[in-house]
């Protein structure tokens, strides 16, 4: 039986990408072994949003072909695609493939095989109109599913080469979405991520349907299914019709992932970000009004060329007056090929580990407020994992997305239970478990199934 490893870099769209290649290659036989094993094949799936993603995909490749200098090296994802040139110039690369025709992965590595060349796959993503279908009806180490619903994005901010990589946006047929969603609830997941590259834009390249539609169907057609979470959605995108769906949701949680960015409206344009400060605080006011109780989670990047300290202070200001649950706070690192790489006015980098480490501590200081007004409350939680320190211990989130630490068995795993906040706190909070939510048979667990 011939044998295949992974490795994947990057987003929360690669790793799912990831399983949908392994679909593919365990229907022609192969196996599926660890990466740090001898393997007659070897996958990278590489990330390239910023130099760094470069930098660590090349190390990973090297890897590989030094693990077993006789397997079959392919490289595919977001630096393939960027950079194919690069990739094949690495000795022991045997074939290239970028985000897209993975399907014709297994057929380069055949051919590669009788011909001993190296297979360049990649084609321009720019001309591709259409979202590659890859099936994943089960994922390997999770509890909750990803479901991939678009590719690509048309924003072209200053600082990213995501477009580049990823080609422009492209929705997936509603009725594939529904089919894999009822696949995954078939195998015994109860939430279901919805994911993409610039997940809420689903539907903009389609005529009469759009992501409040998916949103509905999704919560009326899918049987079994328990909640459903966008894996981000833009202020823009946020619309009146969304609103409502969230508002009438029994399935969606109180959780959004919001990207700012910036918090300034000078930065905001710097940036090409399509929204000012004002327009993002109206409609998270509006959101706030039809969902109380709402965790938002964003995205921040600090010291983007030419940030001033007004400009900086004017961020962190706002970021208070929203009052997230969790930040992700980044320091603007320049991604060549990017406008902002060769903007002039590059902010110093002790200047910026400053400004990083003060929105992270207002962060923490958020999320604890957050956190506190739940402590006694009773919340639903679905256990990941068991804890790294005990196995009496499991891991989960709340649907407003509370990290909870709790006594329990392991045979809980994957199910939806009631918890008990007995202390708020971040990142953890602890918790004391109630009861199951459902009586359901014991061995429906995750991971019985694939």
């Amino acid at each position: 039986m011939p044998t295949v490893a992974f490795h994947t870099l990057g987003c929360k769209v690669n790793h799912y990408e990831t399983e949908g290649i392994w679909q593919k290659f365990k229907a022609e036989g192969y196996e599926r072994v660890e990466f740090d094993r001898q393997s007659d094949v070897y996958v990278i799936n590489t990330c390239t949003v910023t130099n760094t993603g470069d930098k660590k995909s090349r190390q990973v490749i090297r890897r590989a072909i030094r693990k077993n200098p006789e397997a079959v090296v392919c490289v595919t994802g977001c630096y393939a695609q960027t950079s194919p040139g690069e990739v094949m110039e690495i000795p022991g690369v045997d074939v290239v493939v970028g985000t897209q025709n993975r399907g014709k992965m297994i057929e380069y590595i055949e051919e590669h095989k009788k011909f001993r060349l190296p297979i360049n796959g990649v084609s321009n993503i720019m001309k591709n109109r259409v979202f590659e279908e890859m099936d994943v009806p089960a994922f390997t180490d999770r509890t909750r599913a990803s479901l991939k619903i678009q590719e690509g994005c048309n924003n072209f901010c200053t600082f990213c080469i995501i477009p580049w990589s990823r080609g422009l946006l492209r929705s997936r047929e509603p009725e594939n979405v529904l089919k894999q969603a009822q696949q995954l609830v078939d195998a015994g997941y109860k939430e279901i991520v919805l994911t993409g590259i610039h997940t809420a834009g689903y539907g903009e390249d389609m005529k009469d349907f759009n992501f409040a539609q998916l949103l509905r169907e999704l919560e009326t057609k899918v049987e079994g299914l328990k909640r459903i979470r966008i894996s981000s959605i833009e202020a823009s995108q946020i619309t009146d019709e969304v609103i409502d769906v969230l508002d009438q949701s029994q399935k969606i949680v109180r959780h959004l992932h919001i990207p700012l960015q910036s918090g300034s409206k000078s930065v905001l344009e710097r940036m090409r970000r399509k929204y000012s400060p004002d327009f993002y605080k109206q409609r998270i006011d509006r959101i706030k009004q039809a969902l109380p109780g709402l965790a938002i989670t964003s995205d921040v990047i600090v010291g983007f060329p030419g940030e001033t300290d007004e400009e900086f202070m004017e961020t962190y200001n706002f970021i208070k007056e929203i009052g997230y649950s969790e930040l992700h706070v980044f320091p603007f690192s320049k991604r060549t090929g990017t406008p902002a790489a060769r903007m002039l006015d590059q902010v110093d980098n002790d200047l910026k580990n400053d400004r990083v480490h003060s929105l992270i501590e207002l962060s923490n200081q958020l999320a604890k407020e957050y956190a506190s007004q739940y402590e006694g409350e009773v919340l639903d939680v679905i256990p990941e994992e068991q804890s790294e320190e005990n196995n009496s211990i499991l891991v989960g989130y709340t649907d407003n997305y509370l990290k909870v630490k709790f006594e329990g068995e392991d045979e809980l795993i994957g199910k939806i239970v009631r918890v008990k906040i007995t202390q708020a706190g971040y990142p953890y909070n602890k918790g004391q478990f109630v009861r199951i939510m459902e009586e359901e048979n014991i061995n429906n667990k995750i991971g019985v199934s694939s």
